[in-house]
This record gives C-alpha cells, structure tokens and sequence, in this order.
C-alpha cells in the first residue's frame, strides 16, 4: 500500500494515535546517516530508546548520532505523513512543485534586478543628480516659507486677540464707568427725592403737631371754662356736645355690616333704639354666627329664646367658657342646621346634654369639646349621630378612656375626620393611638400638646394606618425623638410644630429635602441639640414660609448664612431667632438682601446686633412686624423706609430715645402696635408725637417708662382714639387717679406705679444696674397677658419688687 489516502479512517486514525510515521521517520533517517553494518540489531536498539523516552518526546533526529546531525532544520513535521497520506492538506506534490518554482523564479528575478541597477549605471546620472538637487532647494524654500508663514500667523493672531481683548477690556470700563455716573447721578435724584419727602413729611409732621398743640389747649380751655350765668344749661350741653356723623344716613347693607362685629348683647341692645334698628337686627345674616362667649351673665331663658327663634338660621355656635344650666344647652338641639358647636371650658356640659345636642344637629362639621367633663358615653354618640364630622377637639377631656376611642370606629365611624385635638390627654396609651389610627384613616391634622407620655411608639402606630397627615403639633412631648421624624417620613407633612424637646436632634433634618419637600411651616422652639447643620439641610426647602427657632442658642452666622444662600429664603414670610446670641452682623445683612417676602421678623435678645444690621432690617420694604426688643440698638438706628410697618417692639433696648419714637409718628403712621417697655430715655414729647400721627394704634406697651406723666394719657385719648390694649406698669410719674380715668376709654389696661423690677437694668432713676439681671422673658404677642380690671400698687405682685 503505497499510500493511505483512500484508507478507512479507523486505520488513518490508528497510524496517527500510534505515531507510526514519525517512528518511521526517525527510524529512516539514523539508517540513512549511520549506516550500520547491522540494520536490525541497530533497528532493535533504536526502537529500545523510543520507547524509554517516550513517544510525546519523539524527534525525527533522535536516532542520529550527535556528532553525524546535520545543520539543517527540516522542512516539515515529517515526510511519511504526506507518503502515507496522513497530512490530510490539499497541497498535492504537483501544486508544491509549482510553487517552489514560482518562489525561484521570483527570487531570481528581484536579485537580478538589484544587481542590474548596481553594475549598469545609467548615462544620465548626472542629470538626475542635477534634477534631486533641484528638488531638494525647493523643498527645503517651501519649508522655510512655511516655517516663516506659521510664525507670521501666529504673531498676526495674537496680535488680534489681545487687540480684541483690549476693545472689550474699553467697552467694559466704559459701560462701568457710564453705569457708575448714571448710578450716581440717580442716587443723588433718589437722595434729593428722599430728602425732600422727609422733609415734606417732616414740615406736615411740625404743622399736624402745631395743630394738635392747639387743639389740645382748645379742649384744655374748654374743659376749665366755666358757665356764665347768662348762658343757659341747655346751650352749654348743646355746645360741649361735639357733632357726630348720624348712622341713619348709611345704607342698610353697611349698617348690617356694621352690626356684624357687634356682640350679641350689644346687638339686642341696638334692637332696643327704634323700629328701624329693631328691623334691621332682626335680619337672618346677623343670626348665623352667635357668640355667647363674649357675654356676662345672660339670662338661661334669653338663650333658648334666641336659639328657638333663630334654629333654622344659626350656623356657628360659640358656647366657650359658659355656665349654663343642662336644659339651656339642650335648646341647641332645635338647630337642624348648626355646623359648627364650641362647647370648651364648660363645666356644665354633662353626657346627658350631649346626647340631645347629637340627636337634634346631625350636620356638625366643627365640634370643640376640650376642658370639659364627658366621658365615654359622649364618645360612643359621636359614630352614631355625627356622620359628617370633619374637626374634633377633646383637649384636656381626661375622662375618658382608650376605649372610648375604640367607639370613634361603630356604625359609619368618623371616617371623615381631618382634625383631631388630644392635647393634654394624659390618660390615653399607645391601644388608644392604634384605636384612632383604626378609626380615623383620613385625619390630616393632628395636635398632641402637653403629653410628657407621648413617645416615639405611639407616632408610630398612628402613622401606619393614617398616611394623609400633614400636619402635626407636638407641643410639650418631650420623648419625641429623630424617630418620630423618621416614622413621619411616609407622610407628606406641610408643618411641624415642637417645643422644649432635647430628643430632636440634626439627623431629623438630614434627608428632609427627599421626605418633606413640601413643608412650609417649621416650628422647633426651645430645642437647643439643633445646630447650623440642621440650617444648612433647611436651606433646600423651595416652600418654606415660617421658621421658628426661637431658644435655639447653638445657631450662629455659619448656619444662617448657608440657609439664606439656598432657595428657602426666597419665600419665606415669618422668621424667629429669639434668643439665638449667637448671630451678629454679617447674617442679618445677608438677611435683608435674600429674604424679598419677609413679614414677620423676630430679633429678640440678640445682643450681638449693632445698628449696622438694625439699620439694613429696617430698610426691608416687606416688613410688617419687627421684634427688636432687647437688642443694643440706638437712635442711629431709624425706620424710615418702613412705611408698612405695623407691628413694632423695640422694648428693653436702654439707648432709645424720643428721637426714634418721633421717626415712627412720622414715617409709620400705619403701626398698631408698639412696645416700647424698659426704655427709660421715652419723656411726654415722644408719646405726644406718637398720638398726633399714629391714629391707628390698637396697642401700647410703656412699661417702665419712668419719665412720662399723666399728660400722655391725655394726648392718647385725644388722638389715639383705636387703642384698645394698654400696659403702663412701672410708670411712677403716672398718677393712680389718671390710670383709672383712662381705664374708661381701653379695653383692657395694666397699672403699677412701682418701681422697676431689677431684671428691666436700671433704677427708678433710669441709671443702668452695675449687674443686670438676668436676660428678660421670652414672650410672643400670642402670650400677651392684659387685665380688664384697674390693678393698683397694692393689688400687683410686683409693687414691691426693687
């Protein structure tokens, strides 16, 4: 078998796996290069060897004697493969012939042609020198050309860019330079503009004050002028009694809305006068709103009469603080379309007379309940009658129990609830959230005040079942925790309200840009764990409008400034920093400048204030309400861009004097109310300027103003005529006799002439203390505190206080 191509493959595959050829292969050629004398025995040994070493390890020269290998590498792996036809290629012997030929006959023909060029030069070669030399001039011209043109543009480039610059460099100083002259120039009109509108209001000020002097000495004499005897008593009634604007001559609809802010003995009262009064007060708008609160000893039978006369038209109800008998509040029930019923603070509201109230005003949508005594029994009616009930407030109810709550959830249930009052409901444990929770799912506002029981727990269970709360008042809960924040997470809050809580620390406002975007009001009071790091994470609130910090010590300029420099600041409306001593200057400059909308500002005892910033906060055309007291602000310090300021209280700030009082009576002529309290320097000429401009004045606190006398209380009444809250304690110079005939004209009054207490910082005299007291109260107008009745020396606990 000359060849194994036609082979069956079991046999080609046994030569190949047995390495049949590669055997033959280094078998032939140790014969053909030894040449043994003895082929077999040479054959046997040979074959000895491979297989000691192994046929992996077979060389076609293994069986070769060293020294007889020649210098030649082979061609191919073996040639008994392509003999026994084991290569399994397509290159047949024929086609490798030919292929050796072409690559000859290609190797020949390339060496002769080198050899050729090398050893027959050509007869022009000199002109071809010639030709390359001539080729080598011009490209070594082009390149310097180019070389000396890239150069060229470069510097022609430069020279247009800082030729361009230059222009824009003139432009730009010459459009500074013209804004410069026309900012000078415009600032120069706005200064002679609001110079001569000061003085304009300051020539108006200097005449109205003229004549107020003159009216005042008119009423004086014509107080002191006595009665001749020929004028008789009728003339001289006739001429002491100033002329009056008669009602009658107003339209119908503007005295009924008039009547409308009277209360509702003064509204029988008008009933009384004539038959057109009388008809006018017995009109059905009069009648929808009834507010027994503010009357004193109204008769049981006047109020069910009114009620059983006016029961298809009463809307609102307004039972706070009344001592009525049970079968005068079951006179409510003949209102079928009553919706709104405040019964707090009244004692005699027992279970009985609730449960004729349910049965006869199905309608209730507001129902106030707090400090009152019902217990579960009033609890298991509201289900059962009140079906539309949206505000429920069981403030301070402490008897009943976690299982009245549960009654919230019989028959149709207060599903519709969306407020819900539990402060003060010290009784109700964490069964008692979870039955609220399973009882009222759609509560959206919820407040929780004075529970020192309320705990992280409970905020817990409540917002697992009522996911729609956004808003939550947890006054007086002092074991809310960062938790609580984070269980409150699942919850699209708009306000939060805390107060007096160490729990609560920065980590709460840590990730509330992504939890609480839509918040707008914040209310932390009094929780000093709060850092600048808590302002910082604030400052991403697009929505925010309240912010309240007050007592928050740990703040400083750091955090305020960063909460200014981020979006909040853009909207925000109310602002407190009580007690934050920590702010200076620079911050409240920032203030004014990122704060376009603010109203409401509060600056109290931040004593690290100077005019520099006062001076910048008053200028802020958004004001309404500035709350300076305790600062070291002086007169330097004046408000006279403030034109809409309403609301202002400089109070403890020593250093004032009638000079900022007379800047307020002339360009606030819209204030209401000023607190001027411990600011000794005040005298009659300041208060006398006040009553002569500030004709809107509702409120007035002269505390500690030890130099005014009894001639202000006069030029109050004269020009003050809307006061109606008046605090003049501490006022020595102010005699007992005058306070009460002053008491006449305001609604509620304070009066002490003792001395000033030593936490105000100064004597009797106005002489600064060598050790002020301690730093005054906090106290919002909220919390403002007044008397009705006249409080002498001896009746004020502080008379005698030194």
């Amino acid at each position: 078998m000359s060849s194994l191509r036609c082979a069956t493959p079991k046999l080609r595959n046994y030569f190949r796996d047995k390495y049949i050829p590669q055997i033959c292969e280094a078998l032939l050629c140790g014969l053909l290069v030894t040449c043994p004398d003895d082929p077999l025995r040479y054959l046997e040994q040979m074959i000895k060897i491979i297989i000691k070493n192994g046929l992996e390890n077979l060389l076609w020269d293994m069986c070769i004697d060293p020294a007889l290998k020649p210098r030649l590498r082979r061609l191919s792996e073996t040639y008994l493969e392509q003999l026994f036809g084991l290569d399994d290629q397509l290159v047949t012997p024929e086609l490798m012939v030919k292929a050796c030929t072409f690559y000859t006959g290609h190797l020949v023909k390339s060496h002769f042609g080198g050899w050729k060029e090398v050893a027959i030069p050509r007869a022009n070669q000199e002109a071809i020198m010639a030709e390359k030399m001539n080729r080598a001039i011009e490209h070594y011209n082009s390149r310097c050309l180019k070389s000396f043109f890239i150069h060229w543009f470069s510097y022609v480039k430069t020279t247009r860019e800082r030729l361009v610059v230059s222009l824009l460099r003139l432009r730009e100083m010459f459009y500074t330079q013209r804004q410069k002259l026309i900012l000078a120039i415009w600032k120069e009109k706005a200064r002679q503009r609001s110079k001569s509108r000061e003085d304009d209001l300051i020539s108006k000020h200097e005449l109205q004050l003229r004549k107020w002097k003159y009216k005042l000495l008119k009423s004086k004499a014509v107080e002191e002028k006595p009665i001749s005897p020929e004028q008789s008593a009728s003339e001289a009634a006739l001429s002491a009694v100033p002329v009056e604007f008669e009602i009658a001559a107003l339209p119908d609809r503007a005295i009924l809305l008039i009547f409308s802010y009277l209360s509702f003995r003064e509204t029988i009262t008008c009933g009384q006068v004539n038959r057109s009064w009388m008809a006018l007060t017995h009109r059905g708008f009069l009648w929808s709103a009834i507010d027994f609160s503010t009357s004193k000893n109204i008769a049981d039978k006047c109020v069910v009469t009114t009620l059983q006369k006016w029961r298809l038209t009463v809307l609102r109800l307004n039972f706070q603080g009344c001592h009525f008998r049970t079968k005068t509040l079951k006179a409510v029930s003949h209102c079928k379309n009553l919706q709104e019923l405040n019964l707090s603070d009244c004692q005699s509201l027992t279970d009985e007379s609730m449960r004729h109230i349910s049965e006869g005003c199905p309608g209730v949508l507001y129902l106030n309940l707090s400090n009152t005594a019902i217990t579960n029994r009033t609890m298991r009616l509201l289900p059962r009658y009140f079906h539309n009930l949206q505000n429920l407030s069981l403030a301070y109810c402490r008897k009943f129990t976690d299982k009245g709550l549960q009654y919230l959830n019989l028959g149709d249930g207060c599903h519709k609830l969306i407020y819900l009052d539990l402060s003060g409901c010290t009784q109700i444990s964490v069964q008692g959230f979870r039955n609220i929770a399973n009882s009222c799912t759609g509560i959206m506002h919820l407040t929780i005040n004075d529970m020192p029981t309320l705990t992280d727990n409970c905020v817990k269970v409540l917002v697992e079942k009522c996911p729609h709360i956004s808003t939550v008042v947890f006054l007086g809960s002092p074991h809310i925790s960062d938790r609580a924040f984070k269980a409150l997470s699942s919850c699209n809050l708009k306000k939060i309200r805390f107060e007096g809580n160490k729990r609560i620390t920065d980590a709460c406002f840590k990730y509330i840009d992504k939890n609480y975007p839509g918040i707008n009001h914040i209310y932390m009071v009094d929780c000093k764990a709060l850092t600048d790091s808590s302002l910082k994470s604030l400052s991403v609130l697009k929505q925010l409008a309240v912010l309240n910090l007050t007592n928050c010590v740990r703040i400083s300029d750091t955090g305020l400034r960063q909460f200014l420099d981020g979006p909040a600041s853009m909207r925000l409306r109310e602002l407190n920093l009580t007690n934050c001593t920590l702010l200076g200057d620079t911050s409240i400059v920032r203030l004014s400048e990122r704060c376009p909308n603010l109203h409401y500002l509060s600056l109290r005892n931040c004593d690290h204030l100077t005019d520099i910033a006062i001076e910048f906060i008053t200028s802020m055309l958004s004001l309404i309400s500035i709350d300076l007291s305790g600062t070291l602000i002086t007169n330097e310090s004046y408000c006279r861009t403030s034109l809409h300021l309403e609301h202002l209280d400089v109070s403890f700030c020593a250093h004032l004097t009638d000079e900022i009082i007379k800047t307020v009576a002339i360009f606030c002529t819209r204030i209401t109310s000023l607190n001027i309290a411990g600011c000794p320097k005040i005298t009659d000429g300041g208060l006398e300027a006040l009553s002569a401009k500030c004709h809107y004045l509702h409120i007035l606190d002269i505390s500690g103003c030890i130099l005014l006398t009894d001639q202000i209380l006069q030029d109050l009444q004269i020009g003050c005529k809307q006061l109606r809250i008046l605090k003049m304690r501490y006022c020595r110079s102010i005699s007992m006799a005058a306070a009460h005939r002053m008491s006449a004209v305001v609604q509620r009054q304070e009066y002490s002439s003792g001395n000033p207490p030593r936490w105000f910082g100064y004597d009797s005299e106005g002489n600064p203390l060598a050790e002020p007291h301690n730093r005054m109260p906090v106290r919002n107008y909220s919390e403002l505190i007044v008397k009705e009745a006249f409080s002498s020396d001896e009746e004020s606990p502080d008379s005698n206080v030194k």
